[in-house]
């Protein structure tokens, strides 16, 4: 009688041992990222933290997100060393909206096919933006599922979480919200960040016919791969430096949505947001998306952030010294507009 061999779960596309390989790589740069109040290591079911001491009523701050399908270009240009900081950009500068300090971070991979080596890469950058960022690598998971993701592609999910006192909290709920009169001080983003790459990739990589290789536009000196890969900066620090020396009302991350759609959130509902066109740069790259797709600006407003990372705001008389605050931390800045008595709108002042 014949019996077919035992089949395990290797055979069934789950390696355990490639697990415990990738565990033992991203070792250092998990350590790379310790804070005094972690507690313990990597093994344990949970990760352990220790509040900060010194604080009087401490707000625990949480957030999670994703890369979106800049992923995808990553994965296609075979370039994962950056996604992990893009990855912690996206949560813990969600946090300092709030006034939150990025204590600790978390992540989550899921595999078709579980590439230690990979996932020591995605890792190291990881580790890379919190330490930008100041919060320690508290745990995470790696998840191999076969037949659902084919072999070469994963996805990544991050999860943040922050502190503050209850009496410094931002936002329309906090106890120093944002002002009629008060000046709206935009933070530069170097480019995309992490939104509307499916629009970026239907365009210049459908459409337009681009390949990851072609000069990003002439005279670029860079490849598209490079601007479309480019790292998201993590403003927290920065931000929270400006909290702590400037009359700081609100701060809106600007991700999917644009400023129309975050910059409101982070307002009290009777004012509105003025801002002025032309009052900061906006990067190339969204120029040729927006020649290669034909989307309106009206589209490419509510797609992407249009060259404003962080939108804050702060007391009229404070504008330059919150702008000296962003140089001192290397970030570039500019005053963009105004809050006004209104209806909970991000308006466009005429050119």
């Amino acid at each position: 009688m014949h019996y077919e061999a035992p089949l395990t779960y290797a055979a069934a596309g789950v390696d355990i041992d490639a697990g415990e390989r990738a565990v033992h790589l991203m070792r250092p740069s998990v350590a790379s990222t310790a804070r005094p109040e972690v507690i313990g290591g990597l093994g344990s079911f949970g990760g352990l933290f220790a509040l900060p001491t010194g604080y009087r009523e401490p707000v625990l701050v949480a957030s999670t997100d994703g890369v979106g399908t800049k992923l995808a270009v990553a994965i296609a240009a075979g370039r994962l060393g950056t996604i992990g900081v893009d990855l912690v950009a996206m949560c813990v500068d969600d946090l300092v909206c709030q006034g939150a300090e990025p204590l600790f971070f978390l992540d989550y991979q899921l595999w078709g096919h579980l590439d230690p080596d990979a996932v020591a890469v995605i890792m190291s950058g990881v580790a890379d933006g919190c330490r930008q960022a100041g919060c320690a690598i508290l745990g995470g998971e790696l998840a191999e599922h076969p037949g659902q993701l084919p072999v070469g592609e994963m996805d990544l999910a991050g999860f943040a979480v922050g502190v503050v006192e209850k009496d410094r909290l931002l936002g329309p709920g906090g106890t120093n919200p944002a002002r009629p009169g008060d000046v709206l001080v935009g933070i530069h983003s170097e480019g995309l960040r992490c939104n509307g790459y499916s629009l970026v990739r239907a365009a210049l990589l459908g459409r337009a016919g681009r390949r990851l290789d072609d000069e990003a536009w002439p005279a670029a000196g860079h490849t598209l791969a490079d601007e479309l890969l480019r790292p998201s900066l993590i403003y927290a620090p920065a931000v929270l430096a400006l909290v702590r020396q400037c009359d700081v009302g609100a701060v809106a991350h600007i991700t999917g949505g644009g400023l129309p759609g975050n910059l409101p959130r982070a307002l009290p509902a009777d004012l509105d947001a003025v801002l002025v066109p032309g009052s900061w740069p906006v990067p190339r790259i969204f120029a040729e998306v927006q020649a290669a797709s034909g989307a309106d600006d009206a589209e490419m407003g509510r797609t992407f952030n249009m060259g404003l990372g962080m939108v804050v705001s702060v007391r009229p008389d404070q504008a330059e010294q919150a702008l000296g605050v962003l140089r001192r931390h290397c970030l570039e800045a500019s005053v963009v507009g105004r809050l006004t008595r209104g209806a909970g709108f991000c308006l466009f002042a005429p050119r």
